[in-house]
């Protein structure tokens, strides 16, 4: 019998034991795509004092240890490490981009919204800052010190002799361009210093300056009413006492809400503090740049529209805390800001501080975590407050101030509804326009006042049908009808933004007369050019504002006259003061109110709400005509009588029976893909999953689902959905989390989930 062959090891090999003596420098990673978890990597000593919390890092990921970018959230020193760490490869930022308090808002944003925290933090740093846009990269030099003491001693040719003197001289690191300016001389003396080992050279990204915002003619405070006063006091008790505290101001249309705001913002700034203003993209007019711009000297607006360059400026302003006032859309409530003394939501209400993509996060929430968390006042305002921050503050949760009045006591504007279903009410007046509303239009514009329209619908026609056979023409893409736009006879998907000619034909049948109907801004802009030629008409919707500065370049032309009639989108709808405008006339009030989302109504008395406050600003007064089919509705009802109590009272307990939000926490789930059979199939795994999930937390929640979402099918993805409602929040976000983990969509399949939904299609 062969003797038994050697192994390698006559026993097995000890496992591999760490040094339980050793203290490891770790550092905690989190990344922005890929795994979700956080991963722990050792610190290399010559790594150590150049890493902090709140930098990115290089490290090596997955078996093939292959280089990628990640967060760094986390550096402690440990002895209790149990397995070996790869080490970090190297450190991207000289110094943190995200500060301790900004890192505990993100952790808790990825806890609330049920998304990745490296996913949250890159959302939080703009790409510009990222990619050190607008930077260019700069050779610093300096003297160490130990050339510096013997600086006499040295014998050098006289520029060399007088580049070191110079640069020993310095408070600081210089420049090399600027050296060699100072000297009087080339680069050649500062390269054969460095070869000689005698001064220091450091490469840094530095940013570019653009151009200074044009100056702004300042203007002074002005003197509030009692009822301004009232609200300043509740906001300024707050700011003396550094106590947090959230303050509603319940102010109607034209009552000087923003310049409560201002005043309180002063107060900020006196105690060398910065404020953040927060207001819709659509109502970063010229308006609210030029107003703020007009009484505080340091002020940065962040919108939609910067380059990147333009933007990491701003931002760099804003962490060096230079910047007195940061004035910006959703995404401003990030600002860097290291001395805050106060945050402003105004028009709190607007669904465009929900973010619609993952972190699906909404800016009042998340102003609301960092105002607490920082100790600061946090102000929303409103003339149409959101029933969720009305529910709160009618719990007490919130103060409530109120704004009944506007300034100078000028009336509320008339409100008439014009019911549509009247007959022979267009009589005398073909088209969209209405005879009583024609008629307002021909006395205001004769009294030298100006008029708005408002249609939210876009394009010329929303609905392209063959009589013949009844075929609709819908997106190939989405489940949803073409809009006809005839710029250039084109049919358009407002959803993936598919575009095709517009058809003579029925695709289906080839019948010659196809018919194009419904009612958008294009077709409403051509009917009132046909009654009105001897006016001036301007359309502002998303079609026609495209270009940089156009919304600025329209906006100026209606203030100044030069525009008689101005009609659009909701864009139009709030945040504009015109003094001039005698009349507004909603064209059709009811777009939005009976689509299958509870908020159906609600947004359509902010909508009209909002609309009618644009008139009556002046001396001149002004009036409201609401053109519907509903007039009857409460929403409707509401808004003409100027009555949010009306409208709160009849929606809230409604919202209450059927444990919608202010009373319940919503997690909607929508699951999409190719194949609708996979996708129900897999929603159906969902819904089951959550049931065993809740089960074994013996929770309570209702769960409705899964269904085909309202719009079925968009950008060629088939849609359904998952609704979850339930009066314990936390608990259903831990359901939701837990059942998530354990599910894994076929590959072909996604999902999404969204916590405290606002958009239901």
């Amino acid at each position: 019998m062969p003797a038994r062959q050697q192994t390698l090891f006559d026993t097995d090999p000890a496992p591999w034991q760490v040094d339980e003596a050793r203290e490891w420098i770790v550092a905690t990673v989190v990344f922005p795509t890929g795994p979700e978890k956080p991963f722990d990597y050792e610190v290399p000593v010559d790594l150590q004092a150049s890493l902090h919390a709140g930098a990115r890092v290089q490290v090596p990921f997955g078996r093939g240890n292959r280089t990628i970018v990640g967060y760094c959230v986390g550096v402690e020193s440990r002895s209790d490490v149990s397995r070996r760490l790869k080490p970090l490869s190297a450190v991207v930022d000289a110094r943190s981009l995200i500060s301790p308090a900004m890192l505990r808002l993100t952790k808790w944003m990825a806890d609330y919204y049920l998304c990745p925290w490296g996913q949250v933090l890159e959302t939080v740093l703009p790409a510009g800052v990222r990619g050190g846009a607008g930077t260019r990269e700069v050779m610093f030099l300096s003297v160490p010190t130990q050339v510096a003491a013997r600086l006499t001693q040295l014998k050098l040719p006289p520029k060399q002799a007088e580049v070191l003197t110079y640069l020993a001289a310095s408070p600081g690191p210089v420049e090399m361009k600027q050296a060699a300016t100072a000297c009087g001389c080339t680069q050649a003396p500062i390269k054969s210093l460095r070869q000689k080992g005698l001064i220091e050279a450091v490469r840094r990204r530095v940013y570019q300056s653009g151009e200074a915002a044009s100056p702004v003619a300042r203007e002074q405070s002005l003197v509030l009413n009692p009822d301004q006063q009232a609200a300043l006091d509740a906001i300024t008790e707050s700011l003396d006492t550094s106590i947090h505290r959230t303050v509603l101001v319940h102010g109607v249309t034209g009552s000087g809400k923003t310049e409560v705001y201002i005043q309180a913002i002063n107060k900020v700034v006196s105690f060398g503090r910065q404020a953040i203003v927060l207001v819709p993209e659509i109502s970063l007019t010229p308006q609210t740049k030029r107003r703020f711009r007009s009484r505080f000297d340091k002020v940065a607006v962040l919108h939609s529209h910067m380059t990147d360059a333009e933007r990491h400026g701003q931002w760099q302003q804003i962490a060096s805390g230079e910047v007195q006032v940061v004035v910006g859309a959703r995404s401003a409530v990030f600002a860097p800001t290291p001395h805050l003394g106060l945050i402003v939501l105004d028009e709190e209400h607007e669904s465009t501080f929900k973010q619609d993509t993952n972190p699906r996060y909404h800016a009042r929430d998340v102003a609301l975590q960092r105002a607490a968390a920082e100790d600061v006042p946090l102000v929303l305002g409103s003339a149409t407050p959101a029933l969720e921050s009305w529910y709160r503050a009618y719990r007490g949760d919130y103060k409530l101030v109120e704004l009944p009045s506007r300034v100078l006591d000028r009336p509320m504007p008339d409100v008439v509804t014009v019911d549509l279903r009247t007959r022979g009410l267009h009589r005398g007046a073909r088209g969209s326009i209405s005879r009583p509303l024609l008629s307002a239009m021909e006395e205001s514009l004769a009294a030298g006042g100006q008029v708005i329209l408002l249609l939210n619908r876009r394009g010329f026609s929303t609905h392209i049908q063959c009589p013949s056979c009844g075929e609709v023409v819908n997106c190939p893409h989405c489940d949803i009808a073409l809009t006809h736009h005839r710029t250039d006879e084109r049919a358009i998907c407002h959803r993936c933004d598919y575009h095709t000619l517009a058809p003579q034909e029925c695709p289906d049948c080839g019948f010659a007369g196809i018919r194009y109907s419904g009612l958008g801004t294009q077709r409403l802009e051509s009917e009132v050019r046909a009654r009105f030629p001897d006016r001036k008409c301007l359309r502002m919707d998303t079609d026609s504002m495209q270009r940089p500065g156009s919304h600025e370049a329209a906006l100026s032309k209606f203030h100044s006259g030069e525009v008689d009639i101005l009609l659009g989108t909701q864009m139009i709808a709030k945040g504009l003061d015109f003094p001039n405008v005698t009349l507004v006339g909603v064209i059709n009030a009811d777009t939005a109110l009976h689509l299958p989302d509870f908020r159906a109504a609600e947004r359509t008395f902010h909508l009209v709400t909002q609309v009618a406050g644009r008139t009556g600003r002046g001396e001149k007064g002004g009036r409201v005509l609401v053109q519907t089919y509903s007039p009857e509705h409460v929403a409707i009802q509401s808004a003409a009588r100027h009555d949010y109590q009306m409208f709160a009272s009849a929606e809230l307990p409604l919202r209450q029976k059927l444990s919608y939000p202010p009373f319940a926490t919503m997690i909607r789930l929508v699951v999409r893909g190719e194949s609708e059979e996979v996708v129900k199939h897999f929603a159906v795994q969902i819904v089951e999953t959550i049931r065993t999930v809740l089960e074994k937390h013996g929770g309570k929640a209702r769960l409705l689902g899964p269904a085909p979402a309202p719009i079925a099918k968009i950008k060629g993805k088939y849609r359904y959905q998952v609704q979850l409602q339930a009066l314990d929040g936390d608990m259903l976000r831990q359901v939701t989390r837990e059942a998530t983990e354990i599910l894994e969509s076929p590959p072909e399949v996604f999902f999404t989930v969204d916590v405290d939904p606002i958009d239901m299609l």
